[in-house]
């Protein structure tokens, strides 16, 4: 599989990147669809509303929230072996919105997809 990276949606887009998937249920906010040239929106493997206003990005709530997560992602394989096929044809960058470049979906998702157990 090729490498899988991630980014925060406010850096600039670079040709490296490849395939960029945002992985946020909601638009990153102050940015145009023209600045963030995202190719996919998968809002739909993003954590669910729920789940994501209860982490809040708290780190007290990390490990908990990869839990759940990966449990809500178990019921998206379909969405998953999409992104799986994609990755093995060109490379994509899961890009997020999330300040926290340590505690975020794009981590876990990315993880999932690489065939990892858990982000630290």
């Amino acid at each position: 599989m090729e490498y899988v990276q991630i980014k925060r949606v406010y850096e600039p887009p670079q040709k490296a990147d490849g395939c960029r998937v945002l992985v946020d249920r909601i638009w990153p906010r102050g940015l145009s669809k023209h600045d963030a040239r995202i190719d996919l929106w998968m809002k739909d493997i993003a954590p669910s509303t729920e789940l994501r206003k209860w982490f809040n990005h708290d780190p007290a709530r990390w490990k908990t929230f990869q839990e759940r997560y990966r449990a809500e992602l178990r019921q998206l394989s379909e969405k998953l072996n999409e992104l799986r096929a994609r990755a093995q044809k060109e490379r994509i960058t899961l890009v997020y919105g999330a300040k926290d470049t340590e505690h975020n979906q794009a981590l876990v998702l990315q993880n999932v997809l690489m065939g990892r157990k858990s982000a630290h």
